[in-house]
């Protein structure tokens, strides 16, 4: 299993719109970014992922899994990029801003400060249990 980081603007699609999917989760569409397409195409099933508020809030809200592995895009009309549908786990307890992370020595190598615009990126597993730790999980 490996790690993620999702961001979503949250006056666009917020993690409390994501818990409202239920079971059958949500399709994460309109990436377009080359990288962050790598990085949806390396997700597989039962894979986690951090919920990032960005914009408004800068901060990790919530954990939700991933349930299909990439397939078209459907709002691409070049058929370049690609989906995964997710399914809401959890809100976090305390959620963890971006201000507090930058103040966590071992995770300053994270993409989330070295590449802010970024918005699918991979977290290794120790940064996946200190930021739960973080958010009271």
């Amino acid at each position: 299993m490996k790690y993620w980081l999702l961001k979503s603007e949250p006056d666009v699609w917020s993690i409390d719109q994501q818990k409202k999917t239920g079971l059958k989760g949500t399709t994460w569409d309109g990436v377009r970014n080359y990288q962050a397409a790598k990085n949806l195409k390396s997700m597989k099933k039962g894979d986690l992922c951090f919920f990032y508020h960005s914009n408004i809030g800068k901060e990790i809200v919530g954990i939700v899994k991933v349930i299909k592995e990439a397939y078209l895009d459907k709002t691409d009309k070049s058929n370049r990029f690609v989906s995964v549908s997710v399914q809401f786990l959890k809100k976090l307890d305390k959620p963890v801003s971006l201000q507090e992370i930058k103040k966590v020595k071992e995770l300053r190598h994270l993409s989330l400060i070295k590449q802010s615009r970024l918005s699918v990126m991979p977290i290794d597993s120790k940064s996946w249990i200190i930021l739960n730790k973080m958010g009271k999980i």
